[in-house]
């Protein structure tokens, strides 16, 4: 058997539109370094309408934010989002682009839907991600890269672009900081491609049409983890879109709490209070308003 467990995500109704998170839950608390992995939409809001993030902070993670675009969007649902947070970056991310921000000791960022997008309502389609950092680099400066300059690789039917890592002989030019694999993969009818069995795990998730694993069709928005080492091929009758997730396992757990993930259950502690205390660092051009820390959070929790 290819796959070795399956995993629905919790969807959250947001307003407009869906998020479903598969990670971390009871089943998958991490897959590599990824120790979150959110879906969102697709969906168009209502003219007037958009995504709204206020300011939060995050600690001892790097961010991965990719956008679902171009001809693999179905009814042009990718939109853009406009990041920026207190290191003073501006940066709007379109299908195309992956946002890469590093925590580190601590970053403070917003997430809001450009003008121009909420004028035509706002569309969301794509994939935010955290990456645990090595326990070595959890307080590194914190830090954020834009990249475009992606590799394709094409074939009949099939066009996969490595978002970060190496992939089928390319390699991302994006930060890692630990060995780390993802890629969007968009089938045509009848394509195909090999999954490399190199990283530790691997996962799958259907975002759009239908597709099989070794002959197993996977469920749509389900995270599909595979058997390690085991080399597979993804394919499509009729076409579909495929979010492929993995690296290196890591050797101590991470605990997880809100917009906080790190090895040290204390060092989550001191960052509850200080976000409560006014500690982190404003977001310039966006300093009015902020998200509460929340006495429950939705995001599943091992403190």
């Amino acid at each position: 058997m290819s796959i070795i467990q399956t995993v629905t995500p919790v969807s959250h109704d947001l307003g407009g539109f869906t998020v479903r998170r598969a990670v971390p839950s009871p089943q998958c608390r991490m897959v590599g370094p990824f120790v979150f992995i959110d879906q969102l939409g697709p969906a168009r809001l209502d003219v007037g309408d958009g995504m709204d993030v206020r300011p939060h902070p995050h600690i001892n993670l790097a961010t991965v934010t990719w956008l679902i675009g171009g001809d693999h969007a179905p009814g042009n649902f990718s939109g853009a989002i406009e990041h920026r947070d207190s290191l003073g970056t501006f940066s709007t991310i379109r299908p195309g682009t992956v946002n890469l921000m590093t925590a580190g000791r601590g970053i403070v960022h917003s997430e809001r839907s450009p003008q121009d997008e909420r004028q035509k309502g706002a569309g969301i389609y794509g994939m935010q991600t955290w990456l645990a950092l090595p326990e070595a680099q959890e307080e590194i400066d914190p830090a954020f890269e834009a990249v475009s300059d992606l590799p394709m690789i094409e074939d009949t039917c099939v066009k996969a672009r490595v978002i970060m890592g190496s992939l089928w002989g390319r390699t991302a030019p994006v930060t890692t900081y630990a060995e780390t694999i993802n890629a969007e993969i968009v089938l045509g009818g009848g394509g195909s491609i090999p999954i490399d069995a190199e990283a530790d795990e691997r996962a799958l998730m259907l975002v759009g049409g239908a597709a099989t694993i070794d002959g197993q069709p996977l469920g749509l928005y389900e995270l599909t983890l595979l058997k390690p080492g085991a080399a597979m091929t993804l394919a499509s009758d009729t076409g579909g879109t495929v979010m492929l997730m993995g690296g290196e396992a890591f050797a101590t757990k991470r605990h997880v709490f809100w917009n906080f993930v790190s090895s040290d259950r204390e060092r989550i502690n001191q960052a509850k209070e200080d976000w409560r205390e006014g500690r982190f660092p404003k977001v310039p051009g966006d300093e009015e308003e902020f998200i509460p820390l929340p006495d429950k959070p939705k995001t599943v929790s091992y403190p």
